[in-house]
């Protein structure tokens, strides 16, 4: 039995549905219970209440562990979680983290790999870098209302990764773990591109015109501002785009490749496959 935290995510979502490809058997945390959520065990799960860890993954083997954005403090949440599932059986976990976060403490990310490596093996971390979702998600109404990537990135290039190659990967190792015991594996998308070249993609498969408008700072964080975005999550959404325009996230990595055995997704496969988002 696998348990499956952050399941109503991107990065959850994808690797339920994988899962349930494979016919592995997978239990999903939840603070509600989903009525629409049919033949989904189902446990009651909240990083804030410790009194939910237990019960949550008794009778599991194996955990995907992903960090609630509101989740600053993970020693506290996380990392306790950890030491309760593995009291209670829990001998693999897979954690989502992201890329930077081996060397950099300020990440929260950090001391979760930090306290998973307290034990030699009985762990594999993911590191991907942005998502090809993201055009689904935070660029989503820029591009479907205004025909528009508004962003502070310059010509900096990205070498987005779709989450359903991040989801194969994670079930890979979540019903192999032996095999992928004590590994971190960065994961890119396959190629790395600008985001004129991303709105050039937009453009064909959509049908229509869109453009790359390279945003100034304050004019970043004005927009988001106008959105309703709290204060804290606009500083890191600019501050992770700003990054962009210095290369923090155009290196190609080969690993996503020779773990799926296949070629991975590209932007255009995932633009392609999602058009209905911005029409």
């Amino acid at each position: 039995m696998i348990f499956v935290t952050g399941a109503s995510g991107n990065v959850g979502s994808a690797l339920v549905a994988e899962l349930k490809h494979r016919h592995a058997p997978f239990r999903i945390g939840v603070k509600l219970s989903d009525s629409a959520a049919v033949g989904i065990d189902e446990r009651r799960f909240d990083f804030l209440d410790r009194r939910t860890f237990q019960a949550a993954v008794e009778g599991c083997r194996a955990i995907f562990l992903m960090r609630p954005p509101a989740t600053a403090n993970t020693k506290a949440t996380l990392n306790v979680f950890l030491d309760v599932a593995r009291r209670s059986g829990v001998t693999h976990i897979v954690f989502l983290s992201v890329a930077g976060a081996g060397s950099n403490p300020l990440l929260p990310h950090h001391a979760v790999e930090q306290h998973l490596r307290i034990c030699a093996s009985g762990w594999t971390i993911l590191r991907p870098g942005f998502f090809a979702q993201n055009l689904g998600g935070a660029y989503r109404n820029d591009i479907r209302l205004d025909d528009r990537l508004y962003l502070p990135a310059g010509a900096g290039r990205v070498a987005f990764i779709d989450v359903r190659d991040i989801a194969e990967v994670a079930a890979k190792a979540l019903t192999a773990p032996e095999a992928h015991a004590g590994r971190t594996y960065s994961l890119t998308g396959p190629e790395a591109l600008s985001f004129a070249e991303i709105a050039s993609v937009l453009s064909e498969e959509l049908g229509r015109d869109i453009r790359y408008q390279p945003a100034s700072i304050a004019g970043y964080i004005a927009h988001l501002y106008r959105t309703g975005m709290p204060a804290l999550q606009v500083m890191v959404q600019t501050l992770l785009h700003v990054g962009l325009r210095f290369g923090q996230a155009q290196s190609v990595s080969d690993e996503l490749q020779a773990l799926l055995g296949r070629e991975p997704y590209t932007m255009r496969d995932y633009v392609r496959d999602h058009r209905a988002l911005w029409l």
